[in-house]
């Protein structure tokens, strides 16, 4: 591969790798052209969680094969490197069977092993030093995973005791503004601290996000490596019955100064507005119980009783004033109390990080482009650039995808001296596919440029 004058792989140098039409990955007709996906009678998610057909349809037409594999393969090379050969696959069958430690030698073995077990769920693990198929002819202890993306799992049910909109695995676009939170601080976060390049955000398909991290710093990681960047990053401490779980220095750090920053922009559209932190008692009571002052909590509780339809925002200047009396009145209580709204803002607005995810390097987590079992919805990519115009239930389903690569191929019938189209870029999954092949460019730019450094370093001798 050339290398401009720059010393920088050029996109268009890269282009070629992605080059695949739609019959170099599966000969096989698209069944829809024949059976309407109306006439199914059954709602697109229903049909996404109990149909193999579906899933052979989308693994067969829609699943983005070749950028996924040149991502996992981290290599110009089409052939398969050891880092794609000994990386752990576990595939969830439809009947509830777990499959782990699954590996492929090459791409076709990989695609051609979807298309027969059409998973509900793909999971990816780390790279073991032998491939993960031949664990058992080796002892227990010989079999060690030795790299793999940093990644955080971020998940909206640890968010129910503050969000009021919906529980359990049920999201909108009102509590959906604590991920959009989660991505902006933990993104420039690792790029600015840690200088991660390449991150990749993924909507998990029903209830939250996962980063992966590609660089191959961060694939190198070890465990109490990892763990030391979560500690960094975690600011949220404490179990459910812990009515304060943050407490920061009177001087944040740079780092916290900057997602204060950023905390301050969704704040009031959070507390104010969609969740009615400030509005109703059993969640304003939640609020008060962080204040470590029983005057003040008591004060406070008597006011917006007898003005329980008071303006959010004037409750929260009421709060700011009653703190600011009470130390005017009792300096020493300065130490306690000065920052509480501070800490506050941060309780009901920063990432939580599951940790368990991030700092074991064998831990499991779901592929990018599945097939969320509840929602039917495609696991996408979400562009942190405009990570604030996403709304979870805007990915698509299969039978979506179906739908509208029929009425593609009907409003554009073939023609030779036009470039053949594979079938996610007919249809709504394309700006997705889009995003990750951006991602993945970046990692093999960064790849060509170290093996060209490394070949002029080796001729130098």
């Amino acid at each position: 591969m050339d290398i401009d004058t720059n010393n920088k792989t050029s996109d268009d140098e890269l282009d070629h790798m992605f080059d695949m039409d739609d019959s170099n990955v599966f000969r096989a007709d698209n069944p829809w052209a024949r059976a309407p996906v109306e006439s199914l009678g059954a709602s697109a998610s229903d049909l996404a969680a109990d149909s193999p057909l579906l899933l052979k349809l989308f693994y067969q037409h829609f699943f983005p094969m070749k950028p996924y594999f040149q991502w996992l393969n981290y290599d110009i090379s089409p052939t398969p490197s050891r880092t794609f050969m000994n990386r752990e696959f576990c595939f969830t069958l439809h009947d509830e069977t777990y499959i782990r430690f699954q590996s492929y030698k090459t791409m076709d073995e990989f695609r051609q092993e979807l298309a027969r077990l059409c998973p509900a769920k793909i999971d990816l693990g780390a790279i073991y030093n032998i491939r993960p198929k031949d664990k058992s002819m080796v002892r227990p202890a010989a079999f060690i995973p030795v790299s793999k993306e940093l990644v955080f799992d971020i998940d909206m049910t640890d968010y129910d005791e503050i969000r009021t909109c919906c529980s359990g695995g049920d999201v909108c676009t009102k509590c959906w503004e604590f991920m959009t939170v989660a991505m902006k601080i933990i993104d420039v976060a690792l790029r600015d601290d840690f200088g991660f390049k390449h991150l990749l955000w993924v909507y998990s398909g029903r209830r939250g996000i996962h980063c992966w991290i590609g660089d191959e710093r961060a694939r190198k990681l070890n465990n109490e490596q990892r763990k030391a960047i979560v500690s960094y990053l975690e600011v949220i401490k404490g179990g459910t019955q812990q009515g304060r779980k943050v407490k920061l220095p009177n001087t944040l750090h740079p780092s916290l100064s900057r997602s204060y920053d950023i905390i301050g922009q969704h704040f009031p559209s959070i507390v104010f507005d969609s969740q009615d932190v400030l509005t109703e008692p059993d969640n304003w009571e939640k609020v008060l119980a962080i204040i470590p002052d029983d005057g003040v909590q008591a004060s406070l509780r008597s006011e917006w009783e007898k003005s329980p339809t008071r303006d959010p925002s004037k409750k929260w200047e009421d709060l700011k004033d009653a703190i600011g009396s009470a130390i005017a009145a009792a300096p020493k209580k300065r130490q306690a109390l000065e920052h509480v709204p501070r800490d506050i803002m941060f309780q009901y607005t920063y990432p939580r990080l599951d940790e368990k995810v991030s700092t074991n390097i064998n831990h499991l987590l779901k592929s990018p482009f599945c097939v969320h079992p509840k929602t039917g919805r495609v696991c996408v990519p979400i562009p942190i650039e405009t990570c604030e115009e996403f709304d979870p239930k805007s990915p698509p389903t299969i039978p979506m995808l179906a739908k509208e690569l029929d009425e593609y191929d009907a409003k554009h019938p073939p023609s030779e001296n036009e470039p053949k189209l594979q079938a996610w870029q007919k249809t709504s999954l394309r700006g997705h596919v889009e995003v990750f092949e951006r991602f993945v460019k970046g990692i093999l730019r960064d790849v060509a440029e170290k093996k060209k450094m490394e070949s002029s370093k080796s001729l130098d001798f």
